[in-house]
């Protein structure tokens, strides 16, 4: 299964490309509307507005076995915990090696952002990211069918 923190995800489309020539299932899961989609291998997810909400949903269901696609690092770290294998939409992998470091910068960038010391642009993501994305997506859903 691929669960995909769907809220201004930039590689939706990348996500069912790759998991249909896996035969993977996907889940987008979103506080707000997803476009409908007739493949039966996907599963559209509304939860409710309220904080964390998406996030809280993957993180109670994936593990060992399933891919996580976001961006937030608190639940990359969460997913990492219960033994998913996670990446960013960049095609940054989140694994039990680097992601108290991920978690760390993340937070000091956040602290730095609340004093006023960055403004905290982010780069825009570029085809490069998508490219990259691709390539890791591919390799995890390999490693998720050697495991099988």
């Amino acid at each position: 299964m691929i669960y995909v923190d769907a809220d201004a995800c930039p590689v939706k489309a990348e996500v069912v490309k790759v998991a249909e020539r896996h035969d993977l299932p996907v889940t987008f899961v979103a506080n707000t509307g997803l476009r409908p989609s007739r493949d039966p291998m996907i599963t559209n997810v509304i939860v409710s507005g309220a904080f964390d909400a998406a996030d809280d949903w993957i993180a109670e269901r994936a593990g060992a076995g399933d891919i996580v696609v976001t961006a937030d690092v608190p639940l990359a770290e969460r997913c990492v915990a219960n033994g998913a294998r996670v990446t960013g939409p960049t095609g940054r992998v989140f694994d039990p090696a680097n992601i108290g470091m991920a978690r760390a910068m993340r937070d000091l960038g956040q602290h730095l952002r609340e004093t006023g010391e960055s403004k905290g642009y982010n780069a825009p993501f570029s085809p490069r990211d998508r490219s990259a994305f691709l390539e890791t997506l591919e390799r995890l859903c390999r490693q998720l069918n050697t495991d099988r």
